[in-house]
């Protein structure tokens, strides 16, 4: 076997002699062919290691550079994106300041309309008065006419009969008699020519009045249409707005109702005095306006009163939301912007926790109206203290990186019973309405 393999490897490694020759000698070496098979193996290894090791080196750089380019392609749309949020953010901002313009305007435009309508309201009962009384004065002289009438027609008939008596009655008596009926029957004839123009004057004192009522009428049907239609326009955005977090409209308004210390108290429906018999359908009108301004002043305290706006007013980004993050429930928004950055409470309410707790860090709890809680997390600075009543937009804390925490940003919960909900369902509700 050996022979064998021996003489395979001379057809493909024949003997060969290399010969080394000096001055004074001349020597040689000899390769048999199982070297020069070592050899040549262990070249072939050589240049294969090179060859796989420069093209692992090549596709390593590469493959580099694609990634870096990569991430600055990521970075930049991360870049441009984060921009456009942030011009997104600040024309919604503008967009709320006009819609509280708007809004403003609307108010005062619907206290003037109020005005106007129970300024209207008083005079058309003034009118009705007047008319009232001008048709009993018109009755009554009807009344004293007619007895007028009644008593001349006795005093003719008086007259006739003394005509006819013997003529040995005395003539003084009876020239008497002709001159009392004389002055009667002329008081009754003036008479009558006073209540025939009193009459008058009082039919056309009622046209008049007739007019300027249905004038007021169309004036007041025109202020009715005015206020309704800023009354839906007003409480529609706000209805939808609670609804949309998730809120019971009713029992948060009677949870208003019942706590409303404002001045003046809520609006009540008018009470006109109806004789016993139906409200007019001004008065029903009337008192559905009144009833959605009672509505839509409930809901601005409401509104005033729950986390409706967003903890930060400069430049910022979202970073984290609501829902799983590494296998874990993340119950809040992450907002990431400078160290330092001013935090604003979103609502009014009563502070209940204001230091350091576990993985928040400086924390910040603020108790609202509905059962509603909210949390700022991670803060460097907290400038209110526990049981402290703040407003909503006032400043309780600075942006910071404190508990567990990767970086500097705003950690913010919405509780409602003790239950987190996620913060972007009342920060969306509102986006229309402020």
């Amino acid at each position: 076997m050996a022979i064998r393999v021996h003489t395979l490897l001379e057809r493909y490694f024949p003997e060969r002699r290399v010969f080394l020759k000096s001055d004074t000698d001349t020597r040689f070496i000899r390769l048999r062919p199982l070297p020069q098979l070592l050899a040549s193996l262990g070249a072939s290894a050589i240049v294969a290691w090179a060859i796989i090791a420069t093209a692992v080196l090549m596709m390593d750089s590469i493959g580099s550079g694609n990634f870096r380019e990569q991430a600055k392609r990521d970075q930049r749309t991360y870049e441009n994106r984060l921009n456009a949020l942030a011009s997104e953010r600040d024309m919604r901002a503008s967009e709320a300041l006009a819609a509280q313009d708007r809004f403003n305007s609307a108010l005062e435009q619907i206290s003037v309309m109020q005005s106007e309508l129970l300024a209207s309201e008083t005079r058309r009962r003034e009118l009705e008065t007047g008319i009232d009384v001008i048709q009993k004065t018109l009755r009554r002289t009807m009344k004293e006419r007619e007895t007028a009438r009644q008593e001349a027609e006795q005093l003719a008939l008086v007259l006739e009969d003394q005509g006819a008596t013997p003529g040995d009655q005395d003539e003084t008596a009876a020239d008497g008699t002709l001159d009392f009926l004389a002055a009667a029957l002329a008081d009754t004839a003036t008479e009558r020519d006073m209540v025939t123009e009193n009459a008058q004057t009082a039919l056309l004192q009622a046209d008049e009045m007739a007019a300027q009522i249905r004038f007021l009428e169309d004036r007041n049907d025109q202020i009715f249409r005015q206020l309704e239609e800023a009354m839906t326009i007003s409480v529609e955005p706000l209805d939808k707005m609670f609804r949309a977090a998730g809120l019971n409209t009713d029992s948060l308004l009677d949870t208003v109702r019942r706590g409303y210390s404002g001045q003046g108290g809520p609006l009540v429906p008018l009470s006109f005095s109806t004789r016993g018999e139906d409200p007019s359908p001004d008065a029903m009108r009337a008192n559905r306006i009144l009833n959605q301004m009672d509505r839509l002043n409930l809901y601005r305290i409401a509104a005033q009163k729950a986390p409706f706006s967003i903890p930060l007013k400069d430049s910022f980004r979202y970073t984290s939301g609501y829902g799983m993050r590494w296998g874990r429930m993340h119950n809040g928004t992450d907002f990431a912007a400078p160290h330092g950055t001013p935090i604003y409470a979103t609502a009014d309410g009563v502070v209940t926790h204001a230091g350091w707790l576990s993985g928040y860090g400086r924390l910040v709890k603020i108790q609202h109206e509905f059962g509603i809680e909210t949390r700022y997390a991670h803060n460097s600075q907290i400038f209110v203290k526990k049981g402290q009543r703040v407003s909503r937009g006032q400043k309780i804390s600075a942006m910071g990186n404190t508990g567990r925490s990767t970086g500097t940003h705003l950690h913010y919960e919405v509780r409602v019973g003790g239950k987190p909900v996620n913060p972007m369902i009342y920060i969306k509700a509102a986006k229309d309405v402020f």
